[in-house]
């Protein structure tokens, strides 16, 4: 195993096979996973901070064997921030140490173990590492085939009118996979509010448009709709981190798009974005995912 001694913002890191191709169909190599989410750093980190996150990781690539891993305490370093946390209350398995990845260092500690996808909660952990209540409201749209990001990007439209109605602001990012996800920044003191209200919304749109929305997680009602996953709001849920990329054939990204990208779509392709056009229009646009960012408005009765 070759590696390569680094040191990152004043951490020592150790390198390991960077040229070990991870999308066989791209060519894309670990070193080329790890140069990407430094790049994509200071837009990413602010997102995730204080967020626990899954690793989803693929040692041997795309197409090996791969596993989440949530706790990284056997070979997490000394300065790697970790939040041990009991498990969900479904989960009678004791506590993890989750990686909480706050800085640059961190985020390519990630990249190295071949982390290609970073999964993190709708919120955040207090310093004695208790889950804070809720900062993010989410709507994972899951198209069912023949139904395409197309087809999320009209329900899309439809939750924004019903959540800009209720004094939210929703802000659009794709999967980086098939479909898409709205988000909007909350406040709440009940860790379940915003599952309660999201699964009202959710059910509300698929009852006034029931030939293109379903709510319910049964798959053989999704074929040509879109799925609601109002769980995801769940705090034992989490959800792909925006400029995440994704183990797919290529290095796509879950990307934040603007509203008239997510009106105008009229073509899957449309909404396809792999890491070099991410980095252009990070360049060209800045974040667009930052109104997430913002004072979080209460969670609607």
């Amino acid at each position: 195993m070759t590696r390569v001694a680094v040191n990152v913002e004043g951490r020592r890191l150790s390198l390991s096979n960077l040229d070990k191709v991870l999308y066989p169909e791209t060519g894309f190599t670990k070193r080329d996973v790890i140069d990407y989410y430094r790049q994509v750093a200071p837009l990413m980190l602010p997102h995730i901070t204080g967020r626990p996150t899954t690793l989803r990781r693929f040692p041997d690539g795309v197409t090996g064997q791969w596993f989440y891993e949530k706790d990284v305490s056997r070979h997490a370093p000394d300065w790697l921030r970790t939040a041990r946390l009991a498990n969900s209350r479904d989960d009678d398995n004791g506590s993890n140490d989750y990686p909480v990845l706050d800085d640059l260092a961190s985020l390519v500690w990630a990249a190295n173990l071949a982390a290609l996808e970073l999964h993190v909660p709708q919120w955040t952990v207090t310093p004695d590492c208790e889950r804070a209540t809720p900062d993010r409201l989410v709507f994972d749209l899951d198209p069912g085939a023949p139904a395409t990001i197309v087809e999320c990007c009209r329900v899309a439209e439809a939750l924004r009118e019903m959540l800009t109605a209720d004094g939210l602001t929703p802000v659009p990012k794709t999967s980086g996979s098939k479909g898409m996800q709205l988000y909007c920044p909350v406040r709440t003191e009940m860790p379940d509010d915003t599952s309660r209200y999201a699964k009202a919304v959710a059910q509300r749109l698929a009852t006034e448009q029931p030939s293109l929305v379903v709510a319910t997680m049964t798959r053989s009602a999704r074929t040509g709709k879109v799925f609601i996953d109002w769980s995801q709001n769940n705090p034992s849920k989490t959800t792909v981190a925006p400029y995440s990329l994704r183990a797919k054939e290529a290095p796509t990204v879950s990307t934040p798009v603007t509203w008239d990208e997510v009106g105008g779509c009229t073509t899957a392709s449309e909404l396809r974005f792999e890491t070099n056009d991410v980095l252009e229009r990070i360049a060209a646009e800045g974040d667009l995912f930052a109104g997430v960012l913002g004072e979080g408005a209460p969670v609607p009765a």
